[in-house]
């Protein structure tokens, strides 16, 4: 098998990727714009060979890449990122070289929120009710009907650059005046937690892993308000969370994908689903999977690709956290008197890349527990301010 791996350094914990493809026999070739010497040693060992461009934003350099490669190794059997930003990448070059996967006629139903609503909606799957951003009249038509507060975020984009929660017809108007050069979508404001519902499907579409978490509040909160985050594993998944969560793996056709899809939990425990992600949930959380199952998600990944099937039980004996920390805000305990105080429960701990800290934090930590009041206390104490 030969398997193309796109900007395979970033994130650094993707590397582990690489390795269990090229364990289990997959001739891993690796495309960045990084510099060889730049790359961890684990990568290179891992990769049968790495093909540098220049821009990465260059589509013809990757064009160049990847024909190379088929001429070097023949047919490219997968390319992947895991990475939201180069999904639609992905998808021309798997059009262009005949691959396996999303391409370009289905790109637009997971990149556009306006279209993902409509497969939500097909699929018997509560929505928030939204309308694409044309015209000021047609906004004040929209929120005639539905009332304030609105949510408005790009019809394109990734997490919450950009977005914006507008409460009044004074807000309305100081948006337009300011609007950004794209277009956006705006839909009614759903009070509620948010969570997930996350995993992996094999070649088929049958998920083979899946898991869910609670976050502390949305991700638009946490940049726009400068908050901290943390979000945990649940060890008992909720049915109805399943239901909805499989109607929608289904309803986008996901094949030997990650996926991450985020719904609202109302203060009625009604689910309305907010977007599906094709990729593996963002930052740690692909370790998390590990630590809550005491599983390795990067080689059962590597199995399903190369064998067809997903071998280890998952019993999901622990809770697993993230907690940020935020350089600009003073806590009550320095790192020291965090590790000590919560001894073997903290299993990871890291700085965080700046593309992710305004939302994540500058340092995180994985906790993990069986129970969950003690991940909460945890989370707490982590996040505790002076």
């Amino acid at each position: 098998m030969n398997f193309c791996f796109l900007s395979p350094h970033f994130p650094p914990n993707y590397v582990h990727f690489a390795s269990h493809l090229n364990r289990l026999g997959a001739k891993v070739y690796g495309v960045a714009d990084a510099s060889w010497d730049s790359l961890d040693v684990r990568l290179k060992e891992s990769l049968t060979e790495y093909y540098r461009v220049e821009d990465m934003e260059d589509y013809d350099q990757l064009v160049r890449a990847v024909g190379y490669i088929t001429f070097k190794a023949g047919k490219v059997d997968r390319l992947e990122s895991f990475n939201e930003y180069w999904l639609e990448t992905e998808a021309a070059l798997r059009t262009d070289f005949n691959i396996f996967g999303i391409r370009r006629d289905s790109i637009e139903r997971v990149k556009r929120k306006s279209v993902m609503k409509a497969v939500f909606q097909k699929a018997g799957v509560k929505v928030a009710p939204g309308v694409l951003v044309e015209s000021l009249a047609g906004c004040r038509d929209f929120i005639d009907q539905v009332g304030y507060p609105v949510i408005v975020k790009p019809d394109i984009g990734v997490g919450a650059a950009k977005t914006y929660k507008i409460h009044d017809d004074e807000a309305l108007a100081a948006f337009f005046a300011d609007k950004p050069d794209a277009t956006y979508f705006m839909e009614k404001f759903v009070s509620g937690q948010i969570v997930s519902y996350d995993g992996l499907t094999d070649a088929g579409g049958q998920v083979v892993f899946c898991a869910s978490h609670v976050f502390s509040q949305g991700i638009m909160e946490t940049v726009n308000d400068d908050r901290d985050i943390y979000y945990y594993s649940l060890r008992e998944l909720p049915a109805d969370l399943v239901a909805a969560g499989e109607k929608l793996v289904k309803a986008f056709d996901i094949k030997e994908r990650f996926f991450h899809i985020e719904f609202f939990r109302t203060p009625l425990q009604e689910l309305v689903a907010l977007e599906v992600n094709m990729r593996p949930p963002g930052g740690l959380t692909t370790d998390m999977f590990n630590y809550a199952n005491d599983i390795d998600i990067y080689r059962e990944y590597a199995n399903v690709v190369v064998k067809g099937r997903f071998e280890t039980a998952v019993t999901r004996p622990w809770h697993c956290a993230y907690v940020g920390q935020k350089f600009s805000k003073r806590y009550r305990h320095n790192h020291a008197e965090i590790l000590h105080a919560l001894g073997a429960h903290v299993v990871h701990h890291q700085p965080i890349s700046g593309a992710f800290a305004s939302a994540l934090g500058n340092y995180g930590f994985l906790v993990r527990a069986a129970d969950v009041d003690q991940i909460l206390q945890m989370a707490a104490f982590i996040q505790e301010k002076e």
